[in-house]
């Protein structure tokens, strides 16, 4: 098997910000509450027709740069999303026209926040394999789009933006580790109730805001950190690894006391985690992939590093990935 890294990365946050001094004249709150539950600021959301396959197209657009790579050099594309520009066909494929990347294979994930590192692992299999040489995988959201704005529980969590990467043969460090999984049992504690299959869309669903996110917060902080502290431990296991090898880690910016709590169980002092949700908010599956994106540009990820990617959303789904830089 071949081993495969991260050879580029790139992101795009929309240039709209909506403060926490802007939802308090929207709903009942204040920043002094939205900051000590959540440690956000403000987040960016994107303009009205900015599709996901928009802002996917900035963000791998840098990540082809910083790998010194053209669209035709890429045959694999993987986009995680659960706000695709539409039901069909995938963001992918959208994708693919918008950058030129012609004849590549082309599939989204739907594995909400834990996404982006689905969509590595999964790449990271195709390469490995020889099946496919260069891959482009982005993790991207427009929650806004399915943001309940009356709902402040909610409304005050996430934001909109994309994170992409480049996957390629690498001759040392590379993907070391990773461990993905699932509790199918506990999908209402997160998720969006009707405009599927299942609750087609009607006057009633739409009357009921039953095509927005819905979450059992308090339920869910409490699985959040026992899962991804599990997953954490199991990829470095995997990984012949511990925590005092890890220099960085990088996990979803799902809530601030969700990942604080998380490095406290595992004993990793708070220097070693990366946050950006103080400015971006919860992005789903683009969290991780921004966030890595950023601490690579901010010079905390050097070659030699190991960096250990800990996400967890709706599914209720997680993937924990260890990598060496």
């Amino acid at each position: 098997m071949k081993k495969v890294g991260i050879i580029g990365l790139g992101e795009y946050l929309p240039a709209k910000i909506l403060t926490n001094a802007d939802l308090e004249r929207m709903v009942d709150t204040s920043d002094e509450w939205i900051t000590t539950r959540t440690g956000i600021k403000e987040r960016h959301l994107a303009a009205r027709g900015e599709a996901a396959s928009d802002l996917a197209a900035k963000a791998g657009g840098q990540a082809l740069k910083d790998a010194g790579l053209k669209p035709e050099d890429i045959d694999l594309v993987i986009v995680a999303t659960i706000t695709g520009d539409m039901p069909t066909p995938s963001v992918a494929a959208i994708l693919q026209d918008k950058m030129g990347m012609k004849d590549a294979a082309c599939f989204d994930i739907s594995a909400a926040c834990a996404g982006f590192v689905y969509a590595i692992s999964t790449a990271h299999q195709f390469i490995a394999c020889g099946s496919y040489k260069n891959a482009l995988v982005v993790g991207v959201e427009v929650l806004s789009s399915v943001t309940d704005w009356q709902d402040r529980n909610t409304c005050v969590l996430f934001g909109d933006g994309a994170g992409a990467a480049v996957l390629s043969e690498v001759k040392s460090g590379g993907i070391v580790s990773t461990y993905l999984g699932c509790d199918g049992s506990r999908t209402g504690v997160l998720n969006i109730p009707a405009g599927g299959s299942g609750n087609p869309a009607t006057h009633e669903t739409v009357d009921k805001r039953m095509h927005y996110l819905k979450m059992q917060g308090n339920e869910l902080f409490k699985i959040a950190v026992n899962t991804m502290t599990r997953a954490a431990e199991e990829a470095l296991r995997r990984a012949g690894l511990t925590f005092s090898n890890v220099n960085l880690i990088i996990p979803h910016q799902a809530n601030s006391r969700i990942i604080l709590a998380v490095a406290k169980k595992l004993g990793i002092p708070e220097d070693k985690v990366y946050l950006n949700i103080e400015r971006c908010g919860n992005m789903s599956s683009a969290s991780t992939a921004t966030a890595l994106c950023e601490a690579a540009r901010e010079g905390r990820v050097k070659k030699g590093d190991i960096v250990l990617l800990d996400a967890f959303g709706a599914g209720l789904v997680w993937g924990a990935m260890v990598i060496k830089w």
